[in-house]
């Protein structure tokens, strides 16, 4: 072989060993998983008065799209139940909201199969999973009423540049809310009408409570830096801000409906809307968290402080200003004192949380059967209490096609905890996303998850009956 032959041999082995270098990487490049957003959230900040100009710019158009999904899936009318309240006063709203497909009717889509709801594309709007009103952006969110009076007495700004609460006030929990206490029913609602906060908690609670407890008290009413409100450039307050209290969502230890996004999750459009739980009655509680399973209230105090208020990310809390709470006594003091938080008053039931016949209406005690018996409900939500302490799937996407709304991925929720049922008038929106605006929603929400098929007048009994409890 001449030197010319033997050159053009070695030059064409290279190449064809170069090729299928070429075609190995392309195709392990090709076995790859999909690129995806990272875990953590850039810590780079931009200039403040650029991010609030802008945010502020696009804040009108995020409001109408958010206000344009809630009118297409609800009626979202101020019409109250005639002689029904909450434990303050507040009306109580009655009537389905959310809103059908034409041609449907509740009756008619409780006699189609998961399946056939799904494949016909019969799922209500309203069944979705609700988006954040910035799925994007996302963080804690506070009603108007909850802004003035915190604002008022502590001079501290709730307020976000970027984005306003979404439900009106109608279809929201009674501001402020009373507190009952377990060691000291006698004294009935020891808010006297005000809302608890570090103002004047010592005035309301000094000689009611224990030293630890009043402590407690003061951890749960006094603010801590969190994502959206802080002393950084990084936040959505205009005036750069102390942060919030464990009560500024749980307002007198309950609830007013404030709302955010889980921090367990990832990528942004799986995370799910939380709806701000009642506290009243976690004494009788053993999970806490809608999805996450925490065992204690104490594990859900520290994780609230340490992880929750930063979107669960550590590196944003680092930077932000974590409040690390000492668990023999600090966080002890917070849940000793949240485990004092007493359900309202239930005049209508007997001691085993069933309703006493000589004091329940007909429609009442006929509401008690349907629960007890074909609306299935009682399954989760045992007596006296109305909760198992479980984590249930309710597999709710059997009906529905994977979708985006509005920057939220409809898709299945994974298993969600039984929420008493005790005082659950008191607590709208339902569901651990606040999809849900009334009780009646709620039931006709079950009566197609259960596959029950209740009749009208069985609907409005069950609905009659989580009323009194």
């Amino acid at each position: 072989m001449n030197r010319s032959a033997q050159f053009h041999r070695i030059a064409s082995l290279t190449l064809f060993l170069a090729l299928g270098s070429s075609a190995q990487a392309q195709s392990t490049e090709d076995a790859r998983p999909a690129s995806r957003p990272s875990s953590y959230m850039p810590v780079v900040e931009e200039d403040f008065a650029t991010v609030m100009n802008r945010m502020r710019a696009q804040k009108p158009g995020i409001q109408q799209r958010h206000a344009n999904l809630l009118r297409e899936r609800y009626d979202l009318a101020d019409r109250p139940a005639a002689g029904v309240t909450m434990s303050r006063g507040k009306p109580v709203q009655e009537g389905v909201r959310v809103k059908l497909r034409n041609g449907s009717s509740w009756d008619s889509l409780a006699a189609l199969s998961p399946e056939e709801i799904k494949n016909r594309n019969l799922w209500p709007e309203g069944f979705f999973p609700l988006p954040h009103p910035n799925q994007a952006e996302g963080g804690m969110l506070f009603p108007q009423f909850q802004i003035n009076e915190v604002k008022q007495q502590t001079l501290r700004d709730l307020t976000r540049f970027d984005l306003d609460f979404d439900f009106p006030d109608h279809l929201l929990p009674e501001f402020p809310a009373p507190i009952y206490l377990t060691t000291r029913p006698d004294l009935g609602d020891v808010s006297r009408g005000k809302l608890v906060t570090s103002d004047n908690f010592y005035e309301l609670f000094n000689g009611i409570l224990n030293p630890k407890q009043l402590e407690g008290l003061r951890l749960l009413v006094v603010p801590f830096p969190q994502q959206q409100f802080n002393l950084t450039a990084d936040r959505r307050s205009a005036k750069a801000s102390f942060g919030v209290a464990c009560f500024d969502c749980h307002a007198n230890g309950h609830t007013n409906a404030a709302t955010h996004l889980v921090g367990d999750i990832r990528p942004q459009e799986h995370r799910h809307r939380i709806d701000t739980p009642s506290l009243r009655g976690v004494n009788v509680q053993r999970l806490f968290g809608s999805q996450r399973a925490l065992k204690t209230v104490e594990d859900f105090t520290e994780f609230e402080q340490r992880a929750a208020y930063f979107d669960g990310d550590p590196v944003i809390a680092t930077k932000k200003g974590v409040n690390i709470l000492e668990r023999g006594s600090q966080v002890h003091f917070m849940a000793e004192f949240q485990a004092l938080l007493d359900f309202p008053p239930a005049p209508k039931l007997a001691v085993d949380g069933k309703l006493d016949p000589k004091k329940a209406s007909e429609a009442e005690l006929r509401g008690q059967e349907v629960f007890f018996g074909k609306g299935k409900c009682s399954t989760c939500h045992t007596p006296p209490y109305y909760t198992d302490n479980l984590m249930h799937n309710l597999q709710v996407e059997r009906f529905f096609k994977e979708k985006t709304i509005n920057g939220r991925l409809a898709s299945a929720d994974g298993p969600i905890k039984t929420f008493p049922l005790r005082g659950i008038k008191d607590s709208p929106p339902y569901l651990h996303d606040d999809r849900l605006l009334t009780l009646d929603d709620t039931v006709e929400f079950f009566n197609l998850v259960l596959e029950t098929r209740l009749s009208g007048e069985e609907k409005k009994d069950l609905v009659s009956f989580l009323r009194a409890l």
